[in-house]
């Protein structure tokens, strides 16, 4: 599925420096320190061993090259993460079948929210993956995290 939406953004992307590139992150095809930089947005979630995927990320980016990744987050504050997972674990599914018509593609999202690791987590993860300079912003009330760091010079 991602081929499809990555083929329909190159004309986004004329004339930058900027290659997409539809790879198993546990293998990337791509020698060590090839890369100028590397995204991932909403996509961390979904690998299969977080851990061996940053890894992965930080062999094939060059040094001083930056990971930027745009992540769901649990938000910080109590009072923001009651709502939040009112909406997302009660709410959401029921609106996202009515319009997609899709049973499963709704309760998907916010399972796979709850097994991802904190912001706080994923920074220590990205450092043990040799990335250095880690950080993150939460965004969106904490309901979102931009996490970002650099392969070590």
């Amino acid at each position: 599925f991602a081929e499809p939406m990555l083929r329909r953004g190159l004309g986004k992307t004329a004339g930058l420096p900027v290659r997409p590139l539809v790879a198993d992150v546990l293998r990337l095809p791509l020698p060590d320190g090839a890369g100028a930089g590397a995204m991932v947005a909403f996509g961390v979630r979904n690998f299969a061993d977080i851990d061996a995927g940053l890894g992965e990320i930080t062999r094939v980016l060059a040094r001083g090259a930056r990971l930027v990744i745009l992540e769901c987050s649990e938000p910080p504050n109590a009072v923001v993460g009651a709502f939040y997972h009112l909406y997302f674990r009660r709410i959401l599914p029921v609106i996202g079948r009515l319009v997609s018509g899709h049973r499963t593609a709704y309760k998907y999202l916010p399972a796979s929210v709850a097994n991802f690791p904190r912001a706080d987590d994923l920074a220590a993860r990205m450092r043990a993956a040799g990335l250095v300079h880690v950080g993150y912003r939460h965004l969106a009330l904490g309901t979102a995290a931009i996490h970002w760091g650099e392969r070590a010079r």
